[in-house]
């Protein structure tokens, strides 16, 4: 892979990268990062965003100008401007349906442009559509889905393999790989954030005398939202914390900084709480507030986060975790086992699941919407295990020996630092789209000129057949009255008369058109667009004007 900069215009919705809404998702905070990540450290001329209005690309540049404290230069791509995004060669779209974006290139030019896609979680029937589309939808070997971890890439593949032999079976199809690249980059942090600082010490001291954790206590972090079905059911969690308190004498405060969906849901955990682990003191704060998100973890002495969920895909806040110096214990799942180095930045707690085929019900009853998307998570998530025993063996050993946490936390630190900072991710990014710009220079040559989207197809071709005549080149046209230009100035004003008047020629080359018809009389259509380059423009025009009965097809 070459080492020099590549470049892609952003798909941008403010919706897609706002923290600040009450319904906080993963993906929210993945994107808010990737797009103050890229404004700091791309290696690029000009940021592009890929947006539908005006205010949404201000909301862009804002971002980058909040992220960078300088004016970095932006370039506005409108969504109907889409032939433009051949100048910084690549569409980067925030998830995983790269189908859409592919059609809508083979309108122009496939070969133009590369598209980038990112995955979060796999297991949304929406997103599983968008895998399967990989396969069926034209894209291209410059084209790439991101994954986010090697769990992520056998998710993924397993998907395609299926769908695979389904066309197999149905159409004899002979293609049964996609043409896309399925790299591994994981998602970043910004390392300089989580650093104490020369105030660090005291702001720990006061979070923690707020919160009434003595300075001989331990504090246990998990920081995401709280959802056990959804999330990370608490129950290990609990049970392990209970055992280690009681094992080491030692008083244990568990943090727990994010949102409840619903008031049933954190009565769950109160409830829950108060059952499994009464001799743990359980704080709940709100982790969608800024100055919580910012500084949380410089109260703590431990990270955890047993995940046992499919919606779980990499998992971010273990390294933010080892950003901020605390050493991590962690299930042993998905993304996490190839965050967190087990021994070395923390622990990994073993997982256990039952095998291919017993969840074939699961995904009929949510197939069929006897059950919705939050059941579907909860009945898989009730079936998998996180091991109590050792999770509490990682607590005891970890609340015994400060040192451990020092030494883990240190290690956690520099592999944030050198493996997941944005710094070098940006870098993985831009390298990946070198590669594929040269992948589409390689062999672009050979796309051109194919049809396009045949399902998506011309309505003057579909629908040929409606019509008495086509209004072609030989057809003739002459003016319906004496003053043709008169007529169609009262005709076009009318409201009804203005609709896709974007997509027509302009009032001043249809004024000098209907005066050549008005002189020279019946005229062929050829005759009238010979040299121009906008023949279809015309073409509709010509219809337009029939249809005012400014202009009258000749028999």
């Amino acid at each position: 892979m070459t080492t020099a900069a590549g470049n892609a215009a952003i798909y941008y919705d403010p919706e897609g990268f706002d923290t600040s809404k009450p319904k906080l998702m993963g993906r929210h905070a993945a994107g808010e990062g990737f797009i103050q990540g890229f404004a700091r450290h791309a290696n690029a001329d000009a940021l592009y965003a890929f947006t539908g209005t005006r205010p949404e690309y201000d909301h862009f540049r804002g971002m980058v100008s909040a992220a960078t404290g300088a004016e970095r230069r932006t370039e506005w791509l409108p969504r109907n401007a889409v032939e433009r995004l051949a100048e910084p060669g690549g569409l980067f779209v925030p998830g995983p349906d790269l189908e859409t974006g592919a059609w809508l290139r083979r309108c122009h030019d496939p070969a133009a442009w590369s598209l980038t896609g990112v995955t979060h979680t796999i297991c949304t029937h929406r997103v599983m559509d968008a895998i399967g589309g990989l396969l069926t939808a034209p894209v291209e070997e410059w084209d790439a889905l991101i994954c986010t971890s090697d769990a992520v890439v056998r998710g993924v593949q397993h998907l395609l393999e299926g769908h695979a032999a389904y066309l197999k079976e149905r159409l004899g199809a002979t293609q049964t790989t996609t043409r896309a690249q399925l790299p591994v980059i994981p998602l970043g942090v910004d390392w300089q954030r989580f650093q104490p600082g020369k105030d660090g010490a005291a702001v720990r001291a006061r979070l923690r005398e707020r919160h009434r954790i003595g300075d001989d206590d331990i504090c246990v972090l998990f920081f995401g939202r709280l959802s056990y079905h959804a999330k990370a059911h608490p129950q290990p969690m609990y049970l392990a914390l209970e055992a280690a308190a009681r094992a080491t004498k030692r008083k244990i405060h568990l943090v727990q900084a994010g949102w409840f969906a619903t008031d049933g849901i954190r009565d769950a955990f109160q409830d829950g709480a108060r059952a499994l682990c009464p001799s743990v003191r359980t704080i709940y704060v709100d982790g969608r507030k800024p100055e919580i998100r910012e500084r949380i973890w410089l109260a703590a002495d431990i990270f955890c986060s047993l995940s046992d969920n499919v919606q779980e895909t990499f998992g971010l806040t273990p390294v933010e975790a080892m950003a901020a110096g605390l050493p991590v214990v962690a299930s042993d799942w998905d993304g996490y086992r190839g965050t967190v180095e087990p021994g070395v930045t923390g622990f990994l707690v073993p997982t256990a699941m039952p095998p291919p085929g017993a969840g074939d019900e699961i995904a009929r009853r949510h197939f069929a919407d006897a059950d919705n998307y939050d059941h579907y998570l909860g009945n898989v998530c009730q079936s998998i295990a996180v091991d109590t025993p050792a999770s509490t063996a990682a607590f005891k050993e970890l609340i015994e020996n400060a040192d451990l946490r020092r030494r883990m936390g240190e290690a956690g630190r520099e592999r944030a630092r050198s493996l997941f900072d944005w710094s070098v991710i940006v870098r993985l990014y831009q390298e990946l789209w070198t590669d594929l710009a040269a992948r589409r220079a390689a062999t672009a040559a050979a796309l051109r000129g194919r049809k396009p989207v045949a399902l998506r197809a011309d309505p003057f071709a579909v629908f040929a057949h409606y019509a008495t005549r086509m209004l072609d080149a030989e057809c003739r046209v002459e003016a319906a009255g004496q003053d043709p230009g008169e007529r169609f100035r009262r005709m076009s004003r009318l409201r009804m008369n203005r609709i896709g008047r974007q997509l027509l020629a302009s009032d001043e080359d249809i004024a000098a058109l209907l005066d050549r018809v008005r002189r020279n009389g019946a005229s062929r259509v050829a005759d009238l667009i010979q040299g121009t380059e906008e023949r279809d423009r015309w073409l509709l025009t010509l219809g337009w004007l029939a249809k005012m009965d400014v202009l009258r097809v000749v028999p």
